[in-house]
Protein backbone atom coordinates (compact mmCIF):
# COMPACT_ATOMS: atom_id res chain seq x y z
CA UNK A 1 0.00 0.00 0.00
CA UNK A 2 1.06 3.14 -0.78
CA UNK A 3 1.09 6.43 1.65
CA UNK A 4 -2.00 7.56 -0.10
CA UNK A 5 -3.56 4.86 1.34
CA UNK A 6 -2.84 5.11 4.77
CA UNK A 7 -3.52 8.61 4.49
CA UNK A 8 -7.00 7.49 3.03
CA UNK A 9 -7.67 4.89 5.97
CA UNK A 10 -6.21 7.55 8.77
CA UNK A 11 -8.54 9.87 8.11
CA UNK A 12 -11.30 7.27 7.94
CA UNK A 13 -10.90 6.13 11.61
CA UNK A 14 -10.94 9.93 12.45
CA UNK A 15 -14.32 10.26 11.13
CA UNK A 16 -15.67 7.37 12.67
CA UNK A 17 -13.77 8.46 16.03
CA UNK A 18 -15.28 11.44 16.12
CA UNK A 19 -18.63 10.34 15.23
CA UNK A 20 -18.76 8.00 18.23
CA UNK A 21 -19.06 9.86 21.79
CA UNK A 22 -20.22 9.20 25.44
CA UNK A 23 -22.72 10.37 27.68
CA UNK A 24 -21.96 9.72 31.41
CA UNK A 25 -24.77 8.54 33.82
CA UNK A 26 -27.53 11.20 34.66
CA UNK A 27 -26.54 13.23 32.05
CA UNK A 28 -28.54 14.22 28.74
CA UNK A 29 -26.32 15.18 25.18
CA UNK A 30 -28.40 17.46 23.28
CA UNK A 31 -27.53 16.85 19.52
CA UNK A 32 -27.72 19.34 16.36
CA UNK A 33 -27.34 18.99 12.77
CA UNK A 34 -25.71 22.14 10.99
CA UNK A 35 -26.80 24.25 14.09
CA UNK A 36 -30.38 22.89 14.25
CA UNK A 37 -31.80 20.45 17.69
CA UNK A 38 -31.49 16.95 15.90
CA UNK A 39 -32.00 14.77 19.30
CA UNK A 40 -31.78 13.99 22.95
CA UNK A 41 -29.47 11.47 23.70
CA UNK A 42 -29.02 10.05 27.45
CA UNK A 43 -26.27 8.01 28.75
CA UNK A 44 -24.37 5.44 26.75
CA UNK A 45 -22.13 4.89 23.40
CA UNK A 46 -23.42 6.70 20.82
CA UNK A 47 -22.74 8.03 16.95
CA UNK A 48 -23.07 11.16 15.29
CA UNK A 49 -22.29 12.08 11.89
CA UNK A 50 -19.30 13.47 11.84
CA UNK A 51 -18.92 17.06 10.26
CA UNK A 52 -22.69 16.89 10.22
CA UNK A 53 -23.82 16.53 13.67
CA UNK A 54 -22.38 18.03 16.65
CA UNK A 55 -22.87 18.05 20.09
CA UNK A 56 -24.67 21.07 21.51
CA UNK A 57 -24.12 20.56 25.00
CA UNK A 58 -24.61 18.80 28.09
CA UNK A 59 -27.18 19.30 30.58
CA UNK A 60 -26.54 17.25 34.13
CA UNK A 61 -29.77 15.71 35.54
CA UNK A 62 -27.95 15.69 39.42
CA UNK A 63 -29.74 17.49 42.09
CA UNK A 64 -28.12 20.86 42.06
CA UNK A 65 -27.76 23.56 44.76
CA UNK A 66 -27.60 27.17 44.62
CA UNK A 67 -27.23 29.74 47.59
CA UNK A 68 -28.63 33.37 47.65
CA UNK A 69 -27.73 35.82 50.61
CA UNK A 70 -29.89 38.54 50.34
CA UNK A 71 -30.10 41.62 52.74
CA UNK A 72 -33.87 43.21 53.46
CA UNK A 73 -35.46 44.83 56.00
CA UNK A 74 -37.91 43.53 58.64
CA UNK A 75 -41.10 45.05 59.70
CA UNK A 76 -39.44 46.58 63.07
CA UNK A 77 -36.98 48.18 61.20
CA UNK A 78 -33.93 45.42 61.38
CA UNK A 79 -31.62 45.13 58.75
CA UNK A 80 -31.15 41.32 58.24
CA UNK A 81 -29.30 38.82 55.73
CA UNK A 82 -31.02 35.61 54.95
CA UNK A 83 -28.93 32.81 53.22
CA UNK A 84 -31.99 30.64 51.27
CA UNK A 85 -30.48 27.57 49.59
CA UNK A 86 -32.36 26.09 46.50
CA UNK A 87 -32.26 22.55 45.48
CA UNK A 88 -33.19 22.14 42.13
CA UNK A 89 -32.26 19.55 38.42
CA UNK A 90 -33.21 19.16 34.98
CA UNK A 91 -36.28 17.46 34.64
CA UNK A 92 -35.68 14.64 32.35
CA UNK A 93 -38.33 14.93 29.88
CA UNK A 94 -37.76 18.48 29.60
CA UNK A 95 -34.20 18.83 28.85
CA UNK A 96 -34.75 20.67 25.45
CA UNK A 97 -36.50 23.27 27.15
CA UNK A 98 -33.98 23.96 29.84
CA UNK A 99 -30.58 23.99 27.46
CA UNK A 100 -32.65 26.21 24.47
CA UNK A 101 -35.12 28.72 26.76
CA UNK A 102 -32.84 29.56 29.89
CA UNK A 103 -29.33 30.50 29.50
CA UNK A 104 -28.54 31.53 33.08
CA UNK A 105 -30.76 29.70 35.46
CA UNK A 106 -29.02 30.43 38.80
CA UNK A 107 -29.50 34.03 37.92
CA UNK A 108 -33.25 33.38 36.93
CA UNK A 109 -32.91 31.25 40.09
CA UNK A 110 -31.28 34.11 42.36
CA UNK A 111 -33.88 36.83 40.96
CA UNK A 112 -37.17 35.16 42.44
CA UNK A 113 -35.63 34.71 45.55
CA UNK A 114 -35.07 37.97 46.24
CA UNK A 115 -37.66 39.00 44.71
CA UNK A 116 -39.60 36.79 47.36
CA UNK A 117 -37.66 37.15 50.47
CA UNK A 118 -38.39 40.82 49.84
CA UNK A 119 -42.11 40.95 49.74
CA UNK A 120 -42.29 38.43 52.95
CA UNK A 121 -39.58 39.32 55.49
CA UNK A 122 -41.13 43.30 55.56
CA UNK A 123 -44.48 42.09 56.97
CA UNK A 124 -42.67 39.91 59.98
CA UNK A 125 -40.77 41.48 63.00
CA UNK A 126 -37.52 40.29 63.50
CA UNK A 127 -38.85 37.42 66.25
CA UNK A 128 -41.30 36.09 63.89
CA UNK A 129 -38.48 36.13 60.88
CA UNK A 130 -36.62 32.95 62.89
CA UNK A 131 -39.87 31.98 63.86
CA UNK A 132 -41.40 31.46 60.56
CA UNK A 133 -38.15 30.59 58.82
CA UNK A 134 -40.60 27.77 56.98
CA UNK A 135 -43.17 30.12 55.62
CA UNK A 136 -40.03 31.95 54.19
CA UNK A 137 -38.46 28.95 52.49
CA UNK A 138 -42.24 27.37 51.50
CA UNK A 139 -43.16 30.93 49.56
CA UNK A 140 -39.76 30.44 48.09
CA UNK A 141 -40.38 27.01 47.01
CA UNK A 142 -43.85 27.88 45.24
CA UNK A 143 -42.96 31.06 43.13
CA UNK A 144 -39.76 29.11 41.98
CA UNK A 145 -41.82 26.20 41.28
CA UNK A 146 -44.67 28.40 39.43
CA UNK A 147 -41.74 29.71 37.29
CA UNK A 148 -39.13 27.10 36.90
CA UNK A 149 -41.54 24.63 35.91
CA UNK A 150 -41.87 26.52 32.06
CA UNK A 151 -38.35 26.21 31.84
CA UNK A 152 -37.42 22.56 32.78
CA UNK A 153 -36.64 22.83 35.78
CA UNK A 154 -38.17 21.46 39.16
CA UNK A 155 -37.34 22.59 42.53
CA UNK A 156 -36.56 20.04 45.25
CA UNK A 157 -36.42 22.47 48.59
CA UNK A 158 -35.73 25.98 49.04
CA UNK A 159 -34.20 26.30 53.00
CA UNK A 160 -33.78 29.11 54.99
CA UNK A 161 -30.24 28.17 56.61
CA UNK A 162 -29.21 31.41 57.87
CA UNK A 163 -30.50 34.45 59.30
CA UNK A 164 -28.08 37.38 60.39
CA UNK A 165 -29.28 40.05 61.86
CA UNK A 166 -27.56 43.51 62.59
CA UNK A 167 -24.23 42.92 65.00
CA UNK A 168 -25.66 45.39 67.43
CA UNK A 169 -28.98 44.11 67.26
CA UNK A 170 -27.74 40.32 67.78
CA UNK A 171 -25.94 41.78 70.95
CA UNK A 172 -28.94 43.50 72.10
CA UNK A 173 -30.96 39.76 71.62
CA UNK A 174 -28.19 38.29 73.67
CA UNK A 175 -28.74 41.13 76.30
CA UNK A 176 -32.09 40.37 76.30
CA UNK A 177 -31.81 36.92 76.86
CA UNK A 178 -29.15 37.08 79.16
CA UNK A 179 -31.29 39.49 81.24
CA UNK A 180 -34.20 37.04 81.14
CA UNK A 181 -32.04 34.09 82.38
CA UNK A 182 -31.35 36.00 85.54
CA UNK A 183 -34.57 37.10 86.28
CA UNK A 184 -35.52 32.96 85.88
CA UNK A 185 -32.61 32.53 87.95
CA UNK A 186 -33.47 35.11 90.89
CA UNK A 187 -36.93 33.90 90.80
CA UNK A 188 -35.38 30.00 91.61
CA UNK A 189 -33.07 31.55 94.03
CA UNK A 190 -35.49 33.43 96.12
CA UNK A 191 -37.67 30.44 96.15
CA UNK A 192 -35.23 28.59 97.25
CA UNK A 193 -33.67 31.07 99.96
CA UNK A 194 -37.96 31.12 101.29
CA UNK A 195 -38.36 27.80 101.19
CA UNK A 196 -34.91 27.52 103.27
CA UNK A 197 -36.39 30.00 106.14
CA UNK A 198 -39.81 28.13 106.32
CA UNK A 199 -37.99 24.67 106.57
CA UNK A 200 -35.82 26.73 109.12
CA UNK A 201 -38.54 28.60 110.63
CA UNK A 202 -40.25 25.19 111.40
CA UNK A 203 -37.36 23.50 112.20
CA UNK A 204 -36.63 26.11 115.61
CA UNK A 205 -40.90 25.89 116.17
CA UNK A 206 -40.20 22.18 116.59
CA UNK A 207 -36.82 22.44 118.66
CA UNK A 208 -38.56 25.27 120.75
CA UNK A 209 -41.30 22.71 121.60
CA UNK A 210 -39.65 20.07 122.50
CA UNK A 211 -37.03 22.07 124.30
CA UNK A 212 -40.32 23.57 126.22
CA UNK A 213 -41.87 19.81 126.55
CA UNK A 214 -37.78 19.00 127.98
CA UNK A 215 -38.06 21.81 130.54
CA UNK A 216 -41.54 21.12 131.76
CA UNK A 217 -40.69 17.30 132.30
CA UNK A 218 -37.47 18.45 134.06
CA UNK A 219 -39.06 20.65 136.29
CA UNK A 220 -42.16 17.73 136.50
CA UNK A 221 -39.24 15.54 137.63
CA UNK A 222 -37.76 17.99 139.82
CA UNK A 223 -40.65 18.40 141.82
CA UNK A 224 -41.75 14.80 142.22
CA UNK A 225 -37.97 14.60 143.66
CA UNK A 226 -38.35 17.16 146.00
CA UNK A 227 -41.49 15.71 147.04
CA UNK A 228 -40.02 12.85 147.90
CA UNK A 229 -37.26 14.40 149.78
CA UNK A 230 -39.79 16.06 151.90
CA UNK A 231 -41.17 13.21 152.70
CA UNK A 232 -38.17 12.01 153.80
CA UNK A 233 -37.20 14.64 155.96
CA UNK A 234 -40.69 14.62 157.29
CA UNK A 235 -40.00 10.23 158.29
CA UNK A 236 -37.08 11.25 160.56
CA UNK A 237 -38.68 13.95 162.68
CA UNK A 238 -38.25 17.17 160.39
CA UNK A 239 -40.49 19.52 159.56
CA UNK A 240 -41.78 20.92 156.37
CA UNK A 241 -40.45 24.53 156.51
CA UNK A 242 -36.87 22.81 157.80
CA UNK A 243 -36.99 20.34 155.37
CA UNK A 244 -37.52 23.24 152.27
CA UNK A 245 -34.77 25.15 154.01
CA UNK A 246 -32.62 22.07 153.83
CA UNK A 247 -33.20 21.28 150.25
CA UNK A 248 -32.78 24.74 149.29
CA UNK A 249 -29.19 24.89 151.20
CA UNK A 250 -28.14 22.05 149.34
CA UNK A 251 -29.13 23.25 145.98
CA UNK A 252 -26.95 26.40 146.77
CA UNK A 253 -24.26 24.14 147.45
CA UNK A 254 -24.46 21.96 144.27
CA UNK A 255 -24.91 25.20 142.05
CA UNK A 256 -21.66 26.42 144.04
CA UNK A 257 -20.24 23.28 142.91
CA UNK A 258 -21.10 23.23 139.57
CA UNK A 259 -19.80 26.86 139.21
CA UNK A 260 -16.28 25.64 140.25
CA UNK A 261 -15.81 22.85 137.98
CA UNK A 262 -16.00 25.26 135.04
CA UNK A 263 -12.71 26.51 134.96
CA UNK A 264 -13.56 29.31 132.12
CA UNK A 265 -16.97 30.51 133.63
CA UNK A 266 -17.87 33.95 134.03
CA UNK A 267 -20.37 33.80 135.94
CA UNK A 268 -21.39 35.14 139.57
CA UNK A 269 -23.88 33.95 141.99
CA UNK A 270 -23.96 36.82 144.40
CA UNK A 271 -25.14 36.72 147.49
CA UNK A 272 -22.96 33.34 147.76
CA UNK A 273 -23.99 32.91 151.56
CA UNK A 274 -25.73 29.67 152.91
CA UNK A 275 -27.93 32.54 154.44
CA UNK A 276 -29.16 33.97 151.48
CA UNK A 277 -31.33 30.79 150.69
CA UNK A 278 -32.44 30.84 153.26
CA UNK A 279 -33.69 34.76 153.23
CA UNK A 280 -35.15 33.37 150.01
CA UNK A 281 -37.05 31.13 151.38
CA UNK A 282 -38.76 32.93 154.26
CA UNK A 283 -39.43 35.69 151.82
CA UNK A 284 -41.23 32.82 149.59
CA UNK A 285 -42.94 31.83 152.18
CA UNK A 286 -44.03 34.74 153.67
CA UNK A 287 -45.45 36.05 150.47
CA UNK A 288 -46.97 32.50 150.17
CA UNK A 289 -48.83 33.39 153.63
CA UNK A 290 -49.59 37.12 152.16
CA UNK A 291 -51.31 35.76 149.68
CA UNK A 292 -53.55 33.14 151.22
CA UNK A 293 -54.76 35.74 153.79
CA UNK A 294 -55.85 37.99 150.73
CA UNK A 295 -57.50 35.30 149.00
CA UNK A 296 -59.40 34.22 152.31
CA UNK A 297 -60.14 37.88 152.57
CA UNK A 298 -61.27 38.36 149.13
CA UNK A 299 -63.48 35.28 149.66
CA UNK A 300 -65.22 36.55 152.39
CA UNK A 301 -65.86 40.19 151.14
CA UNK A 302 -68.12 38.05 148.25
CA UNK A 303 -70.10 36.24 150.92
CA UNK A 304 -70.99 39.06 152.40
CA UNK A 305 -71.93 40.70 149.35
CA UNK A 306 -74.17 37.88 148.11
CA UNK A 307 -75.89 37.78 151.66
CA UNK A 308 -76.39 41.37 151.39
CA UNK A 309 -77.97 41.48 147.96
CA UNK A 310 -80.28 38.38 149.30
CA UNK A 311 -81.78 40.13 152.09
CA UNK A 312 -82.29 43.23 150.01
CA UNK A 313 -84.23 41.42 147.61
CA UNK A 314 -86.52 39.49 150.44
CA UNK A 315 -87.26 42.86 151.93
Amino acid sequence: MDIISYIIIFIAVLLILSGLFIVKQQTSAIIERFGRFLAIRQSGLHIKIPLIDRVAGRMSLKILQLDVIVETKTKDDVFVKLKVSVQYKVLAEKVYDAFYKLDYPQDQITSYVFDVVRAEVPKMKLDDVFEKKDDIANAVKRELNDAMINYGYDIIKALVTDIDPDAQVKEAMNRINAAEREKVAAQYEGDAARILIVEKAKAEAESKRLQGQGIADQRREIARGLEESVDVLNGVGINSQEASALIVVTQHYDTLQSIGEETNSNLILLPNSPQAGSDMLNNMVASFTASNMVGEAMKEQNLLKKKGGKGSTAS
